[in-house]
């Protein structure tokens, strides 16, 4: 009777974890969007146009009394996000940790971010300000939501799931900012059929991110549960913002091969975030590629990350997420070589490019995170994550200087494009050289059987 009452504890306890997983899913899925339609493809030009609008007769816009030139606004606006993040991320993962509460702080995070892009149906004209301010709150306000979904990981899955969990939830966004955006692309090419001009059917898509964000947030608050840390019990209030990311890191220090990790995970996550941000100005100013064309690539990028984010995620359960990631940096190099040669105005190469982008883009990023997780020492999940996060986003400048310094060096973006391989070379030598087993064994964590 007892044991049938264990067992059935345990099938309710699995239960609950797959339901809480599938929950968590669907957090990506609605803010990847963002990602994807607003950060990627639309708002950069159509904010850039809304600043020249705005310009005077030398193309500046003033914004506080500030010259800035029009076609540097979205540039601008993108770094001041980060800066709001790095101040705010700490902050916030502290208090979700100490207080045990991250669900109120995730919804606060994702309804803010998604108004914000819902507001941008309304940048009409010159309403460059407007534009700008409704992306420093929603790429800050995604960092933020991202780092706390991230901090769940540790939580919801246990060490032999994890790898296999943080794909899915890296595919689950993929897949979504893939279906969405082929909706958008539908709309924009074909603005006039639906009598919208160019400037609406813009304005309609990017409001749909936020839409969609909203909308599909609202799963995991109903399904994630909140859990009151023992360790997090006992903390000193939270700190003001980068004293609070410095008591981060010396805490980290107590912890030295996470901190090893989280440096080799800085330097290749920089060549990745570079090659990502910087294969369309490769494609169009280097090979003579067309908008159309660019975008379709971004699309089969999309796509293919999907699978590949499953496909690495299976590889990690019989290699190890440790060799998979390894693996996939020997990959990266390989692809960055290989777009050294690409043909120009050949577009049929460009697309096998963005395929094997693809295919290692989202299991380079979902097994990095999986495996950080068992890094992380109990009960201060979202403060680790906050730093973790800010590798991710917020510390990501050293790839685009190097890249724009070869290119005003050289002249040549295959030399910018190749000198990226530096990046993989040297993240790959030193997560080789981090005794992972080790590593989670002084978190505090369960050593798996594979990692």
């Amino acid at each position: 009777m007892g044991t049938d009452t264990v067992r059935a504890g345990s099938a309710d306890e699995a239960a609950e974890r797959r339901r809480e997983q599938r929950g968590w899913y669907f957090y990506d899925w609605a803010c990847s969007v963002y990602s994807t339609s607003v950060l990627t493809v639309f708002l950069g030009p159509y904010l850039t146009s809304v600043a020249k609008n705005a310009a005077d007769a030398d193309g500046y816009v003033h914004p506080l009394g500030i010259p800035v030139r029009a076609g540097s606004f979205f540039a601008y606006s993108v770094s001041l996000s980060v800066i709001v993040a790095v101040l705010v991320m700490p902050l916030v993962g502290a208090a979700a940790d100490r207080g045990g509460r991250k669900k109120p702080l995730l919804a606060a995070a994702a309804y803010t971010g998604a108004a914000a892009t819902t507001g941008m149906f309304f940048l009409g004209g010159d309403r460059y300000l407007l534009g700008g301010v409704l992306l420093v709150v929603a790429n800050a306000a995604q960092s933020v939501g991202m780092m706390l979904y991230n901090s769940y990981l540790p939580q919801i899955a246990p060490p032999e799931e994890r790898d296999a969990v943080s794909s899915k939830g890296w595919a689950f966004g993929y897949a979504a900012g893939a279906l969405v955006l082929v909706a958008n692309l539908v709309l924009y090419m074909g603005h006039a059929s639906f009598d919208l001009s160019e400037s609406a059917a813009v304005r309609v898509c990017l409001a749909s991110a936020g839409l969609w964000w909203g909308a599909f947030t609202l799963i995991p608050l109903r399904r994630l549960r909140d859990r009151r840390s023992a360790a997090g019990e006992t903390r000193e209030p939270t700190a003001p913002g980068f004293r609070q990311l410095a008591a981060t890191v010396r805490d980290m220090r107590r912890h030295p091969l996470t901190l090893a990790f989280l440096l080799a995970y800085l330097i290749y996550n920089d060549g990745i975030q570079t090659v990502i941000s910087q294969a369309s100005v490769y494609g169009s100013e280097e090979l003579g590629l067309g908008q159309s064309t660019l975008i379709a690539a971004v699309l089969l990028v999309q796509v293919l990350a999907v699978a590949g984010a499953l496909a690495l995620g299976r590889i990690a359960r019989t290699h190890g997420a440790k060799r998979t990631i390894l693996g996939s940096l020997v990959a990266w190099a390989v692809i960055l070589a290989a777009g050294f040669f690409l043909p120009a105005g050949a577009p049929v190469w460009f697309f096998v490019l963005a395929s094997g982008i693809g295919l290692v883009l989202g299991g380079s990023q979902a097994l990095s995170r999986s495996l950080f997780s068992h890094l992380v020492p109990p009960g201060k999940e979202a403060e680790y994550f906050s730093a973790y996060e800010m590798s991710d986003r917020g510390m990501s400048w050293l790839g685009p200087l190097l890249f724009g310094i070869t290119y005003q060096l050289t002249g040549s973006y295959r030399d910018a494009i190749i000198s990226l391989v530096a990046f993989f070379v040297i993240g790959f030598a030193l997560l080789a050289r981090v005794p992972v087993r080790q590593a989670i064994s002084d978190a505090g964590n369960p050593v798996p059987e594979r990692i």
